[in-house]
């Protein structure tokens, strides 16, 4: 074999190779990065948040339309209240169904138009004075400066 066509194999393999990485990192991106797991993702870190009672971390990922609707230190205050006080517990399990696309969904009626979101059904299982129960919420994850945020849905 003459030394050209060496090198023109050697530079077809080489190549057959990276085609080979790519491939494997392009999967590995999609199943890692695509826009349902990191929707899923930012609803499970706001119930960690919650879970631990970090209703200031928690509050900070909220998309700002839901920042106009809760000053931050009420929106604390209010959290730890109601769902530790009242409620009798110390903390919660929580469940995350999978991300659901949407095209276009207004979190009110008279509000904007937001695209391409995620629904996310969420279930919080508490076991207090009261006894146990479950409650469950349909969550909103919408982009935003391209960060993933929480919604809450205030339709009628």
């Amino acid at each position: 074999m003459s030394r050209k066509s060496a090198r023109v194999k050697g530079l077809a393999m080489g190549m057959v190779l990276l085609v080979c990485i790519m491939t494997v990192f392009l999967l590995i991106k999609g199943a890692w990065f695509s826009p349902d797991k990191e929707a899923a993702a930012v609803v499970e870190e706001f119930y960690l948040f919650e879970q631990e009672g970090e209703f200031s971390s928690s509050w900070e990922l909220f998309h700002s339309s839901m920042k106009e609707k809760f000053n931050k230190g009420d929106y604390i205050q209010d959290r730890a209240h109601v769902f530790m006080n009242h409620f009798g517990v110390e903390t919660f399990d929580f469940i995350i169904g999978e991300p659901e696309k949407i095209d276009q969904w207004k979190m009110s009626k008279t509000g904007p138009a937001m695209k391409n979101i995620y629904k996310i059904l969420v279930t919080q299982t508490y076991k207090g004075k009261y006894g146990n129960f479950n409650l469950a919420q349909e969550v909103i994850a919408v982009r935003e400066k391209d960060e993933w945020k929480i919604v809450w849905d205030y339709n009628q």
